[in-house]
């Protein structure tokens, strides 16, 4: 299973956000620097307004949705590149990780205390930014050394990864994270094999005050955390409340649908935040539906007919005929899988297929 690590600096909500994704309370939320030490895993579910409507049409027993994993990391500070903090344990914790959130603290609480002593969210992201950076920097240079090295002996493909290590050493001394480098996608495939931070696909989590959240879309932290995103990482932005999630990980769902009705707020943030994470790592969903349960599988962009038979079940890998695709949405509309067929809604694909986020699948297998 993929995974998204939650950080940035200590005191901006990360681990009542992780609390309130997960519904548990395996992370200590406190009012202190560095109150998580070693990472806290949680999985959570993928929202999906189309699996429910499969499962009706189904006649499903239950519905199974997709699932990610989340990890919270400890805060980091200023210095971390060099073992401020928690410094090597914080970089190796992302460094496991597969794409980054990092929660912004967009909300003014003198209770809760900040470790910058002012409240700018674009410095708060740029000082993780810059150890991020640093941290990539020492890295590359001893990756450098090495690939030198193997250069003089004869290996052919280190020439071309020295070229691309000095590429990178040079737009990471800029400032600049790895992953805004121009690249090939042969030299972006390479450049994966040096594991840096900032090749990290990155989304940001604004956290704001609670009466905050219904107006987030005129917030000026969250438009000036929006931009700088955009303007320097291509990255997406989403808005949350820390606390009101905490709070509605505590109500039933009826209660937590009147609580943000009272609030004017449609969806609290959690549901948009976990299907942003789903696409930052670049994750695909197709759907299986019959009487004992319809299931939202997870699969990377570009898979195949034949690889997701495997993900169901590794027989109908090795006996893959054929599969009967139709999208989810068209076969809701339709009503049934015979009257899709009917209308000519369904397609036979073959094993070379790429499968597209919200396809139904029935596969056909020898196995």
């Amino acid at each position: 299973m993929l995974r998204a690590g939650i950080v940035g600096l200590p005191n901006v909500g990360k681990s009542t956000l992780f609390n309130a994704l997960t519904r548990t309370r395996k992370a200590e939320a406190a009012n202190y620097p560095f109150c998580t030490i070693e990472p806290n895993v949680g999985v959570v579910t993928v929202p999906d307004a189309r699996l429910e409507p499969l499962a009706r049409l189904a006649g499903s027993a239950v519905a199974v949705p997709a699932a990610i994993e989340l990890v919270d990391i400890a805060g980091l500070v200023r210095g971390a590149s060099r073992g401020e903090g928690l410094g090597n344990r914080f970089l190796a914790h992302i460094r496991e990780v597969d794409a980054i959130v990092e929660v912004v603290r967009c909300f003014e609480d003198p209770d809760v205390v900040h470790v910058e002593a002012e409240l700018r969210p674009t410095s708060d992201i740029e000082t993780i930014q810059i150890e991020l950076v640093l941290a990539d920097l020492d890295s590359m240079a001893r990756q450098k050394e090495r690939l030198e090295r193997n250069a003089k002996s004869g290996e052919r493909s280190a020439r071309a990864e020295v070229e691309l290590a000095a590429r990178l050493i040079a737009h990471l001394d800029g400032g600049r994270p790895a992953l805004t480098l121009e690249l090939t996608p042969e030299e972006r495939a390479r450049a994966r094999s040096f594991s840096l931070l900032t090749m990290k696909p990155t989304l940001f989590a604004c956290n704001l005050a609670e009466g905050d959240l219904a107006s987030a879309a005129e917030h000026p932290l969250v438009a000036e955390v929006a931009r700088w995103a955009a303007a320097h990482r291509d990255a997406a932005t989403v808005a949350v409340s820390a606390r009101i999630e905490a709070e509605l990980a505590e109500l039933p769902e009826g209660e937590a649908r009147d609580y943000l009705a009272a609030l004017g707020v449609e969806e609290s943030g959690v549901g948009q935040l976990i299907r942003a994470v789903h696409g930052l790592l670049g994750l695909r969903t197709f759907f299986t539906a019959n009487e004992k349960e319809a299931r939202a599988w997870t699969i990377p962009a570009g898979t195949t007919a034949q690889r997701a038979a495997g993900v169901v079940h590794s027989d109908f890998e090795r006996g893959f005929v054929r599969a009967e695709a139709v999208p989810a949405a068209a076969l809701i509309r339709a009503g049934t899988w015979a009257h899709a067929r009917e209308l000519g809604l369904t397609r036979m694909e073959g094993r070379e297929y790429v499968v597209g986020d919200g396809d139904v699948l029935h596969f056909r297998h020898s196995a």
